[in-house]
């Protein structure tokens, strides 16, 4: 027994110290790679990447890691795609006159592609979020804010007004599913999971727009500038493979080659009704929940749409992060008023 467990304290300590020279290793190559990202940057015109790419591209590794809780497999991840991402280097189909400097630039796209692509690969079971009523409501919320904010509510084209029902219509379903009690059968949190990828998607576009409307970090006057934009890409990274699940989620409705409404098309959208089916909670989530949600981010969005305080995507995704929170904080001091009128 004893001889066990010094066996299993030599295997723990074996662990860590392969854990500290893996992180010292991987400490001297970023190392090295910021040096020889900074010669680059200050000696040669050539950029093979810029401070807002490298931003975005340390999000995707911080939520990998997150998910993966392995730097190892990050770094396995990192080479796949950064081996993958060595063919763009290659000549075009078209290319008379090959043009390095150009496929230069290219190469951070490509390997933050692959990174995602191989991300989503890697992580599979674990980037499909649970989704409940409360999101769905504050979601639709968020919809309706941006729609407001955005100006399509007062278009005069038709096609938008069109579309602004249907989204209306969709909102309205989601938010009455709380406070109606509406059962989740599977047809309903079919619909509704559909609903909110739809709804991410769309904010994920507003977003990607948003940013890359910011000058580049490299060009910008004070150093909270260019922080402030890093971190908007930083955000994007950690959020990018999300966009892309969701983006497979709406798009595999739609038939392709070889799948044109034949019977390997039908097998497919089962198997993606099941998934999202199986994302979204058959629990009824509580009025009190939804009331405190829909009155946070009704006040929340109508000041910001007012007052102009925050930019709408950023506006929209700090609602998104701290409703739970407030939620939290509200059903904690209920239950500290509950249990002190006990007594």
């Amino acid at each position: 027994m004893v001889a066990k467990v010094k066996g299993n304290t030599n295997r723990k300590s074996d662990k860590k110290s392969n854990n500290k020279i893996f992180f010292i290793i991987i400490g001297l190559l970023s190392l090295i790679l910021i040096i020889g990202g900074i010669i680059i940057f200050k000696k040669f015109t050539i950029k093979p990447i810029r401070l807002c790419e490298l931003a975005l591209i340390a999000g995707l590794f911080y939520e990998n890691k997150r998910l993966t809780g392995d730097w190892k497999t990050v770094l396995k991840m990192t080479l796949f795609s950064f081996a993958f991402s060595i063919l763009i280097f290659l000549p075009g189909e078209h290319e008379s006159v090959y043009n390095f400097d150009k496929h230069l630039e290219n190469w951070s796209y490509a390997f933050t592609f692959l990174f995602i692509i191989i991300s989503i690969a890697f992580n599979e079971d674990k980037i499909i979020p649970k989704l409940t009523e409360g999101v769905t409501l504050i979601q639709s919320l968020a919809l309706i804010y941006w729609a407001i904010d955005f100006g399509l509510a007062y278009s005069s084209y038709l096609i938008v007004k069109i579309l602004m029902a249907i989204a209306l219509i969709f909102s309205l379903y989601s938010i009455l599913n709380i406070f109606a009690n509406i059962a989740l059968s599977n047809t309903n949190r079919l619909i509704l999971s559909i609903w909110s990828s739809i709804i991410m998607l769309l904010f994920a576009i507003d977003n990607i727009y948003g940013i890359y409307q910011n000058d580049q970090i490299e060009t910008v006057q004070t150093f909270l500038q260019g922080l402030f934009i890093g971190l908007q890409y930083f955000l994007l990274g950690v959020c990018s493979i999300y966009i892309v699940q969701n983006f497979l989620m709406i798009v595999g409705f739609f038939p392709g080659k070889g799948t044109f409404f034949n019977k390997k098309y039908f097998r497919n959208i089962k198997k993606l009704e099941d998934e999202h089916i199986s994302r979204y909670s058959d629990n009824q989530v509580n009025k009190l929940d939804g009331l405190i949600c829909l009155l946070f981010t009704g006040i929340t969005f109508g000041l910001n749409y007012y007052f102009k305080l925050l930019p709408r995507n950023i506006a929209i995704w700090i609602v998104f992060i701290v409703s739970p929170y407030i939620i939290f904080i509200c059903n904690y001091l209920r239950k500290q008023y509950i249990n002190s009128n006990q007594f």
